[in-house]
């Protein structure tokens, strides 16, 4: 398999939902909230692949590890775990039958819903 769930990506995710570092955007906000290709640029530049690919629930094994199109289905905005890019990664992980990732995506989305519920 290309693709496989980025451990530490999920990690990261599961302890920004704990510490309630999320935005519960809806239906359409996820592509106004998306970073930009020149802001993914600029982080890379101050932080490093390292840190980039904490930010992408899915590593694609056959890029090398030196490029950003490794890195897959993101859920951020750099700073804040996305409702709405979570459950868009929820759905191509299904989608592209991209199962490990489609399990680990359902339980954020749980995760979240138990946050908007209060």
């Amino acid at each position: 398999m290309a693709v496989r769930l980025n451990r530490k990506a999920y990690d990261h995710a599961r302890r920004l939902i704990e510490d309630r570092k999320v935005v519960l955007d809806e239906r359409d906000d996820w592509s106004e909230h998306q970073p930009s290709a020149q802001q993914e640029n600029r982080f890379v530049e101050e932080h490093g692949l390292g840190e980039y690919q904490r930010w992408y629930l899915g590593i694609d094994d056959k890029i090398g590890e030196d490029r950003k199109t490794r890195y897959k289905f993101p859920y951020r905005d750099f700073e804040n775990v996305h409702r709405r890019g979570v459950l868009s990664a929820e759905s191509r992980a299904g989608q592209y039958k991209n199962f490990d990732i489609e399990q680990a995506t359902a339980h954020l989305h749980g995760m979240l819903d138990v946050v908007r519920a209060g």
